[in-house]
């Protein structure tokens, strides 16, 4: 039997309409585009392997529950292009950063997903949001920053547990908005202590929820939720939870 709530979504994904746009950035045109509602508005930013379609899906569950997105497609990826050698995690906050500077004060929160949860933290210390949602996060060693991706950033990110010296603990520890963190039971790319440890190291000063998905792995969060009607329930409430503004 298929879920009302899912039925729903699926029923007005064509409701909400993409609206595309174009920023530059350092000799590159990164492309974008926007879904908009009314009650706060979350930019969302992909891990290293995907682009931004991969979150589309939930946008549209975003959208249906009140709340607009914007998406890019970091250079390397998508319809941006580039060589991907070209960028850095410091590169892809900075990319993260002239989105956000486009999008103005109608930004409340941030998405990051896989790698781009280290780059939503980052994005974090330099914009007021007063949400942060991680999902599947991974975090990483202050010193693979700078360092552009290729061997070298390979390397310092494949030294044994090289995450537990990363700065994403105090990254959380300083945001005083909302956190929802979403693991995968069967990650096999993020290590199981992650998601846990930032949400023990949270601030506490806004609301915080741990989501574990279970029979998950890295890449299939989402059908994981569409297979398990309470579960997927359970995960639109957080969202609301987390996205909505504290009174």
């Amino acid at each position: 039997m298929l879920n009302l709530s899912l039925a729903f979504h699926l029923a007005t994904m064509n409701m909400f309409s993409r609206h595309a746009f174009d920023v530059s950035f350092q000799g590159h045109t990164l492309k974008a585009d926007s879904i908009f509602a009314s009650k706060g508005h979350v930019l969302m930013i992909h891990g290293g392997s995907k682009d931004r379609e991969a979150s589309l899906r939930y946008r549209y569950l975003m959208a249906g529950l009140g709340f607009g997105s914007t998406a890019f497609d970091c250079i390397g990826h998508g319809e941006t292009g580039g060589e991907l050698s070209h960028s850095s995690l410091i590169n892809r906050t900075d990319q993260a950063l002239a989105i956000a500077e486009h999008l103005g004060s109608q930004l409340t929160g941030c998405m990051g997903v896989s790698m781009g949860a280290y780059n939503a933290l980052k994005l974090s210390q330099s914009r007021p949001l007063r949400s942060l949602i991680l999902m599947v996060p991974g975090v990483y060693h202050p010193s693979a920053y700078r360092v552009n991706f290729g061997p070298e950033f390979s390397a310092i990110i494949r030294q044994p547990r090289s995450w537990a010296e990363s700065d994403a603990w105090q990254a959380v520890a300083e945001f005083s908005g909302n956190i929802l963190v979403i693991a995968a039971a069967e990650d096999r790319v993020i290590p199981a202590e992650i998601p846990p440890r930032l949400y023990d190291s949270a601030s506490g000063q806004g609301k915080q929820a741990l989501l574990t998905v279970p029979g998950a792995d890295h890449n299939s969060v989402w059908q994981a939720l569409q297979d398990d009607p309470s579960l997927y329930d359970k995960t639109r409430q957080l969202l609301v939870e987390c996205l909505t503004k504290a009174e």
